[in-house]
């Protein structure tokens, strides 16, 4: 089926290309949200008179997009989860996850703008893609924690794994001391005895 671009659309091409797509793709995606009319004779030339004032349209939700982008680009939000012991989430983070928190700092995102290229479920840092328009796209971490203090500590570069480790390496070094300390103890308590033998056997 043929289309004519009310917009740039990603692999498709520029605001008044004629391209080439799959029916159920123009009929389920691009026609309803708006980003094409079918390439009929009538629509090309509804498309050629209204091209001045779409483009003007695109660039100016392109200065507003942008200018959202540079205040998002690069900010980290907290999602906190359940999860195992091993750091797999009961379930999964979700797009309107991602708009809720996103929400909830004073930014204004649709569902439908946040891409997660890989599904979220495991405990950790996430990047998450945020489309503002065809144009312009901002990148967010999302810090996965079970509590807000291991969210700290995922944004510090550790894990709660890591800080566990750790926490039982220094048990274990404590201990190991302990007993060394004991040995100690018990070798300065043999040491008579060897002198009292020693003397015996003179």
């Amino acid at each position: 089926m043929q289309v004519i671009l009310l917009e740039r659309v990603a692999k498709l091409g520029q605001m008044g290309d004629v391209v080439e797509v799959k029916s159920g793709f123009a009929r389920n995606y691009l026609l309803p949200q708006g980003k094409a009319l079918s390439a009929s004779e009538r629509n090309i030339a509804d498309f050629e008179t209204r091209k001045a004032q779409l483009e003007a349209q695109n660039l100016e939700t392109r200065k507003e997009a942008e200018a959202l982008s540079e205040k998002l680009d690069g900010q980290r939000f907290i999602v906190i989860r359940q999860a195992s012991d091993g750091g797999n989430l009961y379930g999964s983070v979700s797009t309107r996850d991602v708009a809720d928190v996103a929400t909830a700092e004073g930014f204004t995102i649709e569902r439908k703008q946040a891409i997660i290229r890989r599904p979220i479920k495991t405990l950790g840092l996430h990047e998450v893609e945020i489309h503002l328009h065809p144009e312009v796209m901002a990148t967010i971490t999302l810090n996965v924690a079970r509590s807000p203090e291991e969210a700290e500590l995922q944004a510090s570069g550790r894990t709660i794994q890591d800080a566990a480790a750790e926490e039982e390496a220094a048990a274990d070094f404590e201990i190991a001391e302990l007993f060394d300390d004991i040995g100690g103890a018990a070798s300065d308590d043999d040491a008579p005895e060897a002198t009292a033998s020693e003397d015996e056997g003179a």
